[in-house]
């Protein structure tokens, strides 16, 4: 506790109980050890752990916790790899946002959706599905967990983004509690008559200052999302290169050409692992049943079923990049009108059109088990990532490559294999995202998310702490050449320089929005680089 501490922790632990009852209060060594750690690694050990179920119990306790002078840590789904939410110091509370997981309100007639912010990506999905409708960006694969303040606060991407962008596109206001207690609204709701939160620009746009904040400013308690009526028809695409520079330019056209919801491309061990994935995502017969289900007309369900069965595992060539494509619209020709200008693109570029089974099973079944927190032999997996403009994209590539290249002996002869996942996000976004893969014992987030089955099939790794070094070290470095490189990352927690790389008067204006929301540098200390 800090100097200006008003209740000494003992009185805290009372209250903090009373406040939220035995299950939204815990201090047991086993969940104070879960929520000490990500997928990354440990840091400093969390004195215990809130799990609110209403914004206002997480106020009432915010504003006790504020009393003891103690840091707040906030957590969605618990799944980040960038230290988001470990503190380096001991002592903080840990705010597990998991039991605020209820969708206040769908208003069809404004396409609002209103939420607690621990609600998952995948609830949001199944629930808007049978009524037509959809989250422009509907979530990450990870979506089964991950949730919506946890992707608010992250820059989550990936299920849409192609055309609609980020999570933060999608926002339109929150209701926000400060390190205080205190509950900050923004957007429309910030004016005392709003009766929806139906826009985020009249005035200064306070929503989008907690958009990737890393919860460094404030923890999301209630969001309120913009919907869509989901697309009529959808059908997909995919494609081989032989020649990286070649593959890159044409993602980089495809997303400045919007003609895709999804656009990403694997390296090719990055195509290897999808598709040796212990699920066998395209032979899996839930997989196969959901694409035939999505189909519209009995002959296109029984032909996409045939055709995912057909194409197995063995359809791409040794050493291809593929490139693959979600397109969708309102009526069939308009899909067909797509993909007519995509194939001419890739052609262009020189791409050979392959089987769709790729992206065709990926939207089957969007969100991912949670068993994929671990590779399909155990093995952990870190990834990095870096965006830049279109022009930019192939110089931060080969300066990427190049460092990797420097590395790869001493990689391989740790058992370390590194694969690249490339995105577009809207119609001027290029993203880079290099996965280190290696064996090496899990961490308790891991042992938390892994199924018993998985388990029972795959045993743990044995420590390996010089793989674990050897990418650490060249993690490191990618990090450092993706600031000197002035790309913008997601997920920067405490991982990415963020306030450190800032010009001094935007730095000044960042600190003094921090000043004013947490004075005293109790939420998440040391997350964008603020504090520590």
């Amino acid at each position: 506790m800090n100097d200006t501490a008003t209740l000494t922790r003992d009185t805290l632990f009372d209250r903090l109980a009373t406040i939220l009852g035995a299950e939204g209060f815990l201090h047991d060594d086993e969940s104070r050890t879960l929520h000490s750690a990500d997928l990354f690694g440990a840091g400093g050990r969390v004195a215990a752990v809130i799990r609110p179920a209403s914004i206002d119990e997480l106020s009432a306790a915010a504003k006790d916790i504020a009393a003891a002078g103690l840091p707040l840590l906030p957590r969605g789904g618990g799944l980040t790899y960038v230290q988001g939410y470990v503190s380096e110091r001991d002592g903080a509370v840990a705010v597990d946002m998991r039991r605020m997981n209820r969708i206040l309100e769908i208003d069809e007639q404004n396409l609002l959706i209103t939420v607690e912010a621990g609600v998952t990506w995948m609830q949001i999905y199944d629930a808007l599905k049978p009524r037509g409708l959809r989250l422009p960006f509907f979530g990450t694969f990870s979506g089964r967990a991950a949730t919506v303040g946890g992707g608010l606060s992250n820059g989550a991407l990936f299920l849409g983004t192609a055309r609609y962008g980020t999570s933060a596109e999608i926002v339109l206001g929150m209701q926000i509690v400060l390190a205080d207690g205190a509950i900050l609204h923004t957007g429309q709701t910030a004016i005392r008559s709003a009766k929806h939160a139906f826009t985020r620009t009249f005035g200064p746009d306070t929503t989008g200052l907690f958009t990737h904040d890393a919860g460094a400013l404030g923890i999301k308690g209630v969001v309120t999302l913009r919907m869509m009526r989901a697309p009529a028809h959808t059908d997909y695409l995919s494609f081989g290169f032989q020649d990286r520079d070649a593959a890159v330019e044409a993602l980089c056209e495809i997303g400045r050409s919007e003609l895709a919801e999804d656009c990403y491309m694997m390296d090719p061990d990055k195509t290897r692992a999808a598709l040796s994935a212990p699920s066998d995502m395209v032979k899996d017969a839930k997989t196969l049943l959901k694409v035939v289900s999505q189909e519209k007309g009995l002959l296109r369900a029984l032909r996409a079923g045939a055709q995912l069965a057909m194409a197995g595992r063995d359809f791409i060539e040794e050493g291809c990049y593929s490139l693959h494509m979600v397109l969708a619209g309102r009526s069939r020709e308009a899909v067909d009108a797509d993909m007519a200008l995509a194939r001419a693109v890739i052609a262009a570029a020189g791409g050979k059109e392959l089987p769709n089974s790729i992206p065709r099973a990926g939207r089957a079944d969007p969100y991912s088990q949670l068993d994929a927190v671990v590779g399909p032999t155990g093995d952990r997996w870190l990834a990095l990532n870096a965006k830049v403009a279109h022009s930019e994209a192939k110089g931060l590539v080969d300066a990427a490559e190049s460092l990797i290249a420097r590395y790869q002996p001493e990689l391989t002869a740790r058992g370390v294999v590194v694969s690249r996942l490339l995105t577009v996000i809207g119609n001027h976004v290029f993203s880079y995202e290099p996965v280190f893969n290696w064996h090496d014992a899990w961490l308790p987030v891991h042992h938390g998310s892994i199924g018993q089955p998985f388990k029972a099939r795959v045993p743990e790794p044995a420590a390996n702490p010089e793989a674990r070094a050897l990418v650490m070290k060249v993690r490191a470095e990618l990090i450092q050449l993706f600031a000197s490189l002035g790309a913008q990352s997601n997920q920067i927690g405490r991982t990415y320089p963020y306030a450190q790389i800032m010009r001094p008067q935007s730095r000044a204006f960042l600190n003094g929005i921090k000043q004013v929301v947490d004075p005293d540098n109790r939420m998440n200390p040391g997350a964008l680089g603020l504090g520590g």
